[in-house]
């Protein structure tokens, strides 16, 4: 049974507070899903293009990022779309320079699977 856009939403929201964010990804997104940043990941691009390009997106923030807090709020639906709040205290590996990150996702569900999810953050 197709799941519904809410409880897409639902098991996201629950998934991400676990911090199991590649079952996100493996379970709930679909096989040609984007994503698009509201800009360029440095040495990236804005644009991810299918689940694999998604999975390399979520590798590449996890090996250059030190998570120390999440907080994740949601989800809020609107018909097939849903967003969620992020929070994140980090540190930047690269860098070392520690810094609290906020950000919205919008997802948009089609047959029961994100298709797209898009990036809003203060200061793109």
């Amino acid at each position: 049974m197709t799941m519904t856009a809410q409880e897409v939403a639902q098991k996201y929201v629950n998934l991400c507070k676990e911090g199991k964010f590649e079952d996100c990804l493996d379970q709930l997104f679909a096989k040609d899903a984007v994503s698009i940043e509201a800009l360029a990941p440095p040495g990236s691009e804005r644009v991810a293009k299918g689940l694999e390009a998604l999975h390399a997106k979520s590798k590449s923030w996890a090996d250059n990022h030190i998570v120390h807090k999440a907080e994740v709020s949601g989800p809020y639906p609107h018909d097939d779309r849903f967003a969620v709040r992020f929070m994140f205290d980090m540190t930047d590996k690269p860098s070392g320079k520690r810094m609290t990150m906020e950000e919205v996702g919008l997802f948009s569900v089609k047959n029961g699977k994100i298709a797209r999810e898009e990036f809003f953050y203060s200061g793109a």
